[in-house]
């Protein structure tokens, strides 16, 4: 799903590198355009991929003004074209091929080694020629206020081909992933960083050490969100920066969807836990035999709006992440391109104040997980666990 239905799953990154300080969006616009996506529609290449316009995926047209800019945003798309072949249709042409070659030489009983390999490619060239690309497109929305970028996709393969177009497209940009330990250092006050880095476990900066070493951040985010839906409190304030107040209110809790995982004798062992909770009971004996949550479904309310997601607890993406629906008013006389603008501002809005309400909750986790009280509370929530 685009990043402007009303349920996407989201993974976020941040921009490093020197940027122009002259003409910024110009270069922006100028280096889409040298990327942007050329059709194999009429050859037989197997994949094209690169970019085109957020509001019409057959348009890789950047250079008419800034194209892509929607005040503070930069949005756009990439798109992926595959020509996808089954192993069986190119066995079964491969042998009808290579049965014509021996059918019209009656002298040769095998077909030589390099006279094979020539078939199978002139095989498969035919094939792709006959066969249509599939298109795949992932939206892409970059908030240039603070560097952070928005990428429509979980796929790890897709994100990682999406971080690699990104580096050769924006030369001297690149992209850094959101992982738990980068988010927890984006909301916590100053006071607490000194406790944050101590409790990171990771001997290096690099992504993939501080994802692996620190799935600690993840499971006791979800462990705490868990016991305080059912045994402590649900209303939270806001306290980091976007489109809600400082200081309003609104509820977060577990409900739906927690996928827990442990290991045992028999090897790694998952449990997968669906619908409205009463007391979590399941759940509880789970973590009782000594598994931990990996992801769970999240709720945030305000008074008149629910958001919904799943969150992926090694990488903090957000799966299915619902907001509530785009209402705007139009009629017979709305421009589309006017309409289509509104549809997004509003979007970024709702999406924005979801991120916003779980980074706020995420701040309220850490200051107990790096506090003085975080000894008592996780022996109430051990406690709690064991009454299940």
């Amino acid at each position: 799903m685009g990043i402007l239905s009303n349920t996407v799953s989201i993974s976020q990154f941040r921009v490093v590198g020197d940027k122009p300080t002259v003409d910024f969006f110009t270069w922006v616009d100028k280096c889409l355009e040298s990327g942007g996506f050329r059709s194999i529609e009429r050859n037989s290449d197997e994949i094209s991929m690169g970019w085109v316009r957020l509001d019409n995926a057959q348009d890789s047209e950047f250079g008419a003004g800034h194209t892509c800019q929607k005040d503070h945003y930069l949005a756009f798309t990439l798109r992926r074209d595959q020509r996808r072949l089954s192993s069986a249709l190119i066995k079964y042409a491969r042998d009808e091929a290579e049965a014509d070659f021996l059918e019209a030489n009656p002298h040769l009983q095998h077909i030589p080694k390099q006279k094979r390999l020539e078939i199978r490619e002139l095989v498969r060239n035919d094939l792709l020629t006959r066969t249509l690309p599939s298109p795949a497109t992932f939206d892409v929305v970059w908030d240039t206020r603070n560097d952070l970028v928005t990428f429509a996709c979980l796929s790890s393969k897709t994100i990682d081909l999406f971080m690699e177009e990104f580096k050769k497209t924006f030369e001297g940009l690149r992209l850094v992933p959101v992982h738990p330990f980068a988010r927890a250092r984006a909301v916590i006050p100053e006071q607490l960083v000194e406790n944050l880095a101590r409790a990171n476990r990771a001997d290096s900066d690099a992504v993939m050490d501080m994802v692996k070493e620190n799935r600690w951040l993840g499971c006791d985010f979800l462990l705490w969100l868990l016991y305080q839906t059912q045994a402590a409190g649900s209303e939270y304030r806001i306290s980091q920066p976007g489109p809600a107040n400082n200081g309003e209110t609104f509820v977060a809790y577990i409900n739906h969807r927690m996928t827990l995982a442990g290991a045992s004798e028999e090897g790694p062992q998952r449990v997968s836990v669906t619908g409205p909770q009463v007391n979590f009971s399941e759940v509880r004996a789970a973590l009782r035999d000594g598994k931990e949550i990996l992801q769970a479904g999240i709720c945030f309310e305000t008074q008149e709006d629910t958001w919904k997601l799943v969150l992926k607890g090694d990488m903090f993406h957000f799966s299915s992440f619902k907001s509530p629906p785009v209402k705007i008013e139009k009629d017979d006389l709305t421009d589309p391109q006017l309409e289509f603008e509104a549809v997004f501002f509003e979007r970024m809005l709702l999406l924005e104040k979801g991120i916003q309400m779980f980074d706020s909750l995420l701040a309220a986790f850490l200051s107990q997980r790096l506090g003085e009280t975080w000894q008592e509370r996780s022996k109430a929530i051990q406690n709690w666990v064991q009454e299940g």
